[in-house]
């Protein structure tokens, strides 16, 4: 074992030069470790187990010293420690009965092709520090540009490596990828001219007084992610200007309402600076009408987005790619390839139809990002990031559009499985069918359910309450178990007009979650449900009330 790297007992500069400069030895304390974290994950996988039963409490204790410490630390003693306290206490995402939230199990090959991108340390903001990575990272854009506006080959021979253009951007997610595209949208509205120098020069209140506008708006469905109240607040537009519009019982915006909504914004003085579509809710899946959408942008000459985070994966299935049709005709897209596109976290994409696009975000400054380079970050609004474009280009070489066929299709047909399970069930009911692989349910016991078909909007309005409580009530026990996990949100729903619920939401996009997984899902929140205390009694009372 390779002592002077395994137990740094001093601080000399000796010691401390032969951690950067010495290489593990596979046998080393380090080496075992790796293998042990493998072999732990692998049996969590193996047991079904999302997290142990301990409290956020007892965790929080073992991270609670603010003290700086003094002296170096073996590094053996300090990696047992991340093993017992923070490996062992970790939620397992990877695991087959996590299906919650929009983060799976990740191929075999990510974690070895990770090490190499940490390795080599790039730095994606300039060519200095990422030679080979950003001609890779713009071929990457090129592929997903491809995918989504199927531009024709002499295109992206002129635009995939230009110094002056660029296909889109890489980001840590679909947050600062909305962001970007809707900075893109702001600058290019209220760009500069024989009068004006621009907004991204002379901001919002002289661009408004310049162009005659009372503000400007974007417009999205109601079931918009909260990336867009944090994108109208940071380039100033205000969260009150992000307009929500009411979406039918598929979920899907209305866009004749949103169209109303443009008419009367027009004669309040306020120009609608972008039309946002959704393809895959973060909620319930669903995809906005996008042919219509960019019909409704095209008449009110404004920026039209497709935030696709969740749904844009779906455009490598040949039987589902038509959900998105529309998505084409976009000026922006947001993918992020840490959902369906099965990297780790922290790989979000924007993408712009027209590369010129990119040129009102452009930036510059003298020892870095010069003119007339190729440096990546001229077109982004971060800074400093890691080369996340070799993992998304070893899973698309390796996984191809067929590998990705695979795992879409089979996602879509979990979910299906999983609605008519639900629907199966005497003491459940589905709220949100699926589109893609998100639906909502929530656990009614088949008295409450037959009371609720025949009850008056203030008796329904009284029960649903109760069910909130046992919804949350359920969902709670079952994360704090561990066996199993199902995120929870609150929505309306066609079912129970003008009310508010809380409901069960699942994600199935993990291969490795099976039929009886499913089914035991289930089978834990009806035995969780009889061991309510306040919510279980409380519907029996009603129950009770309504037979006198």
């Amino acid at each position: 074992m390779n002592k002077s790297i395994t137990k740094v007992a001093t601080a000399d500069m000796e010691s401390l030069y032969r951690i950067f400069t010495v290489a593990e030895a596979p046998d080393s304390t380090l080496g075992q470790i790796e293998k042990e974290i493998s072999e732990n994950l692998a049996g969590f996988l193996n047991e079904h187990i999302v997290a142990r039963a301990v409290s956020l409490a007892e965790i929080e204790r073992d991270f609670s010293c603010a003290d700086m410490p003094e002296q170096p630390t073996f590094v053996s003693e300090h990696t047992q420690f991340l093993l017992d306290k923070l490996v062992a206490n970790s939620v397992h995402t990877a695991a087959p009965s996590f299906i919650g939230h929009m983060t799976s199990a990740l191929p075999y090959f990510m974690l070895p092709l990770s090490k190499i991108m940490i390795a080599l340390n790039q730095n994606l903001v300039k060519i200095e520090t990422s030679k080979a990575f950003t001609p890779l990272e713009r071929q990457v854009l090129g592929i997903m540009h491809n995918l989504v506006f199927g531009q024709n080959e002499q295109f992206y021979q002129t635009y995939m490596h230009s110094e002056s253009d660029s296909l889109g951007a890489f980001c840590s997610g679909g947050t600062l990828a909305n962001i970007t595209a809707l900075w893109v949208a702001r600058n290019n509205l209220l760009k500069a001219n024989n009068q004006f120098k621009g907004v991204n020069r002379e901001g919002m209140y002289r661009a408004l007084n310049h162009y005659g506008y009372q503000g400007v708006a974007i417009l999205v469905s109601n079931r918009g992610h909260y990336s867009l109240g944090k994108a109208a607040d940071v380039l100033g537009i205000g969260r009150d200007d992000l307009i929500a519009v009411e979406v039918d019982a598929t979920h899907k915006v209305l866009v004749d309402e949103m169209r109303t909504k443009a008419a009367e914004l027009e004669e309040q003085g306020i120009k609608v600076m972008a039309i946002v579509g959704v393809a895959g809710t973060t909620e319930t899946g669903n995809v906005d009408p996008l042919n219509d959408l960019a019909d409704l942008a095209e008449q009110l000459s404004c920026h039209f987005h497709v935030d696709a985070a969740w749904g844009g994966a779906t455009l490598f299935s040949k039987a589902h790619k038509a959900l998105l049709k529309g998505i084409e005709r976009a000026d922006s897209v947001t993918i992020d390839a840490h959902k369906q596109m099965y990297v780790p976290m922290g790989a979000g994409i924007v993408l712009f139809k027209q590369p010129k696009l990119a040129s009102e975000i452009e930036h510059h400054a003298e020892y870095v990002l010069r003119k007339g380079s190729k440096d990546l970050g001229s077109h982004t609004l971060e800074g400093s990031r890691p080369g996340m474009a070799m993992l998304v280009y070893s899973a698309l070489k390796v996984l191809g559009r067929k590998g990705y066929e695979l795992l879409i299709n089979r996602s879509i047909k979990q979910a299906e499985y999983f609605a008519g399970l639900i629907s199966q069930q005497a003491d459940f009911e589905l709220v949100s069918k699926p589109e893609l692989c998100i639906l909502t349910y929530r656990y009614v016991p088949q008295s409450v359910k037959a009371l609720l078909a025949k009850a008056d909007l203030n008796q329904q309005k009284r029960i649903n309450e109760k069910l909130d409580d046992l919804t949350r009530f359920i969902q709670k026990c079952q994360r704090e178990a561990g066996k199993s996990f199902v995120s929870r949100t609150r929505l309306t729903s066609n079912l129970y007009p003008e009310q508010t619920i809380t409901v069960f939401r699942v994600v199935l996009a993990n291969p490795l979650t099976t039929e009886q997984i499913l089914q035991d899902v289930l089978a834990e929140q009806a035995e969780l449900a009889q061991l309510s205390q306040f919510a279980l009694p409380a519907l029996k009372q009603i129950l009770a009330e309504s037979a006198r």
